[in-house]
């Protein structure tokens, strides 16, 4: 565990964003799926999307790097017919979409992950592959690893709920089209994080499969493929917004360039968040500009974007006296953590006032800031957010489990070291 050491400063710069890690992920799973070789060109190179590449390998693909990212493409040696273990780590994605691919062939494929993984939500998903055919086998009552899959996956109609995780749907919709004949996807209840669902349209529209959107889900034409080529990754939506928040608590001002406004990203709602708490947003053909202070309360609905409450949180609570409202988002005990509990935490660690209620959280900012102690924190966009808040702290702050910011953004702490000049 390594403790990282944060001063006062106010962030000042120009950086571009790292490669997004959802349409890493997206693009491996497209490329492995058309069934040829493609190139994913700058992708994340990441502790979850590593789980992924390596993943595929598992399932019979050859990955490696080019010049420009990574190449994969079906192995001249088909699949081994021995029992193949795909290690997924801490990562939630690589469990949700490579368990969909798994369940296309006939082989079993066991999946194993982190402690913490094996008790994220999978029952929806599980059973819908289930319904469309495929075995899946959990030995351990009540977890979702260890777990075993084998197919072969048929077209038809299934119902999920929609209001647990978004990748139980992105799943789906990179999988069924290329099962032998229509599938429907019905969703039940109110969708969460619609816009990675989007991504994932967006990844499958430039490959040139065909989704047709439907009153209560998605109409699937079945046996498309995939086109191959080479797959652009974006600038990441989610891990720039750390660094504008940077300068929006401190009254700084930072550039990011790359993070493109015409593809969905959840994590783009942070800079109408950023306006509306009295932060100006300039965005130019290639770049976004925030600059600080952050003056003003907000009342927002985080449902769609998630990963954004611990870092609004941080923002709300560096308002001096105003009372900011955060809604929605009832899955983020979900994710690598109780993120609602945790942010809580986070913000009462720095003297703001919080008050829980089922629905909301509201957070009266304080006017003098502590410096934090938080050695145990665990979750990666936990320790950047309270990192953000470390800058205006009252002295020097000491934030723990530094090396978890390789899950999404290992180029974190250089990153933030760049725009406060070592913090």
């Amino acid at each position: 565990m390594t403790i990282r050491l944060i001063h006062p400063a106010a962030a000042h710069g120009h950086l571009r964003a790292p490669p997004s890690k959802s349409y890493t992920h997206r693009a491996l799973v497209a490329a492995f799926l058309s069934n040829r070789e493609c190139e994913v060109v700058g992708p994340l190179d990441s502790d979850d999307t590593r789980a992924t590449r390596n993943g595929l390998r598992v399932l019979g693909a050859r990955v490696w790097n080019s010049a420009s990212g990574w190449k994969v493409a079906p192995s001249p040696h088909g699949v081994r017919r021995v029992r193949r273990t795909v290690r997924c780590g801490e990562s939630g994605t690589t469990l949700r979409f490579l368990s969909a691919v798994a369940a296309r062939g006939s082989d079993p494929v066991s999946f194993e992950g982190a402690a913490g993984l094996s008790v994220r939500p999978m029952g929806e998903l599980f059973g819908a592959l289930r319904q469309l055919g495929a075995v899946v086998r959990c030995p351990v009552r009540g977890r979702s690893l260890p777990c075993t899959i084998r197919g072969p996956l048929r077209a038809g109609t299934v119902t999920v709920r929609a209001d647990v995780s978004s990748q139980f749907v992105s799943a789906l919709l990179m999988v069924l089209p290329t099962a032998v004949g229509p599938s429907r996807l019905r969703l039940r209840g109110p969708s969460v994080s619609k816009p990675y669902v989007e991504a994932t349209r967006a990844v499958l529209k430039d490959r040139r499969v065909r989704i047709d959107v439907a009153r209560d889900g998605f109409l699937i034409p079945g046996d498309q493929r995939y086109r191959a080529g080479r797959i652009l990754v974006p600038g990441d939506a989610s891990s720039a917004a750390y660094l504008w928040a940077a300068a929006a608590v401190t009254g700084g001002g930072v550039e990011i360039e790359g993070v493109p406004a015409d593809l969905p990203q959840a994590d783009l709602a942070i800079l109408p968040i950023f306006t509306k708490m009295g932060a100006s947003v300039y965005r130019g053909a290639r770049s976004v500009r925030v600059t600080g202070p952050v003056t003003e309360p907000i009342s927002v609905n985080l449902t769609n974007s998630p990963d954004l409450f611990p870092l609004v949180s941080v923002l709300a609570a560096g308002v001096p006296g105003g009372r900011s409202r955060l809604k929605g988002a009832p899955h983020l005990k979900f994710k690598e953590s109780n993120r609602r509990a945790q942010s809580v935490r986070l913000v009462r660690a720095m003297g703001a006032e919080v008050s829980e209620y089922p629905s909301r959280v509201e957070i009266i900012g304080t006017d003098s800031p502590r410096a934090l102690y938080l050695p145990s924190l665990a979750d990666h966009r936990l320790v950047m957010s309270a990192a953000v808040a470390a800058l205006i702290g009252s002295g020097t702050s000491r934030i723990g489990r530094a090396e978890t910011v390789s899950k999404s953004f290992p180029g974190f702490w250089n990153a933030l070291a760049a725009l406060t000049n070592g913090g």
